[in-house]
This record gives C-alpha cells, structure tokens and sequence, in this order.
C-alpha cells in the first residue's frame, strides 16, 4: 500500500499545519483520529477521478494527515450516460486494500462501507463525505445505516460535500432530494475554478507535474494516473477532458477534500504540488 510507505517519507510544514479549519453549516469541523472521511468517485465518464486518487494519496502522505481515518469508493455513480473508467490498478496502488468497489457490486459495496463507518458514528465521531461524482451511493449509504442503527441522527452526523451542479443534475433526483434531507448536505464553490473559495486544481497548462514530485513511488502513481487518464480521456464516447487532453492536470474533485480538511485556502495545481509534492 504506497500511503503506508509514503509515511516515511512525509516532512510536516508549517504551512501545511497552520491552516484554518472549515466548518460545516451544523458548526461542525473535521476531527483527525476522531471522525471518518469517505472518498468517493463516480469514475463515469470523465477522467479527472483518476488524477484525483493520485492528488488524495499524495495529500494524504503528508504527516500532518497520517492520523486520518479515511476510506476511497470507487463505482458510486448516478444516472449519466456512458462508459466507466476502469480505476483498479490505480486504486490497488494508492490505498492497497482501502477502497471498496461499487461498479463490481453496488450492494455489498454499501454493506461493506456501512460496516467501516458505522465504527466511527457508534463512538460520538462523525462521517465526512467527498462525493468526487454524484450522490446516489451516499444516499444508499445512509438509508442503510438508517435501517439498521436508527439511533444515529445523520442528519447531523453525516456531513456530504458537493462541488459540482454536474454532478446533481446526473444524481437520480429522488436520492439526491433524501441526501438533502437526511444529511448535513453542503454544497461549495466549484474546483474547477480559481478564485471563487475553494482550490481550483483544473489547469491545462501544468504539463510539468513530474518536475515537482521528488519521492518515487508518488511519481510512479501520478504517472499510472495520467497515463490512464490519456488512454481513456474522450474514447469509446467518453466525455473529452480538454486539460487532460492538452496535457495538463484536472484533480478537481479535491476541492472536496481539502474543504473538509480545512485547506480551503489552497489556490491552484501549482500551490498544491509546493505543499505536499516533496
């Protein structure tokens, strides 16, 4: 598992640590050793889901998150059309056996991640969703744990970030509308946009990527990413990703993460390899 080994090579910063931490509309902010933060990736159509597992590993791998209790999904989404973008070996490499697999199996994917996270809700910890896609596997998540622990209010519990309108308007309405509901639903101003509040990590011109990353193993996980990305990116009726396509960077869902983490003070692709790329 390369965040385990990338542990040993993680310098804490300064002007990592210090940033101010984001609350939730409850008041709420993301405790570290304490709460539980579920990633997950539609992985259909677009490509950027790829450069986003590398750009979560490698924010991860920063000691100053080595205590976070997280998980990745893969598979979780809605009703858009087109082809899914196999993620596996990308997966495999950046969190070895922490992720589940909702594209092979939807149901025993939510029973799986209902078993993780229901650790953290039984204990007074929270659950912290990154939909890096659309809501429908959170909407199931939670109706489950409704089910089967009614006691646990999640409304105030579960606490789902969003960050795309895209990313609603494919969610399959009735679930996105009991997501809004049942949870503490919070939706911020769009990664893929410098300047508005929240990091903007698509960028086509940051073509210099592997300048930047000096450990090995993070550089060989980039270059699975992008390799992928560029085997995919626009085939078969694939959405065409124009950043990938001329070279550049989109991790976009991140903005997602970092929001929870409270480094919502990250600007762009550039300010984020010179926090954590070393």
């Amino acid at each position: 598992m390369i965040l385990k080994r990338l542990f040993f090579f993680a310098v804490m910063s300064l002007s990592t640590c210090c940033t101010a931490v984001k609350m939730d509309s409850t008041g709420k902010t993301f405790r570290k050793g304490k709460d539980f933060l579920l990633v997950q990736f539609d992985c259909k159509t677009d490509v950027d889901d790829l450069q986003t597992v590398a750009a979560l590993a490698t924010l991860i791998s920063d000691s100053h998150y080595s205590s976070i209790n997280y998980h990745a999904v893969a598979g979780t989404y809605g009703m858009q059309e087109g082809l899914y973008v196999p993620p596996n070996d990308l997966f495999q490499l950046a969190f070895g056996d922490n992720w589940t697999d909702a594209h092979k199996n939807r149901n025993a994917a939510v029973e799986k991640v209902k078993s993780l996270v229901i650790k953290t809700l039984q204990q007074d910890g929270d659950l912290w969703i990154a939909d890096a896609g659309q809501s429908d596997f959170s909407a199931e998540l939670v109706l489950a744990i409704q089910k089967d622990f009614p006691e646990i209010e999640t409304s105030k519990r579960v606490h789902v970030v969003q960050h795309a309108e895209w990313n609603e308007e494919v969610t399959t309405p009735e679930k996105l509308d009991f997501v809004k509901r049942n949870t503490d639903y919070i939706k911020i101003p769009d990664g893929n946009a410098v300047g508005n509040g929240t990091p903007g990590f698509r960028t086509p011109e940051f073509t210099n990527w592997d300048d930047k990353i000096t450990n090995p193993e993070l550089k060989e996980l980039w270059q699975l990413a992008i390799d992928l990305s560029n085997k995919f990116n626009g085939q078969d009726g694939r959405y065409n990703n124009e950043a990938i396509a001329a070279g550049g960077l989109d991790f976009s869902d991140l903005s997602e993460v970092c929001w929870i983490l409270g480094n919502g003070n990250i600007k762009d692709t550039e300010h984020f390899f010179s926090l954590y790329a070393q």
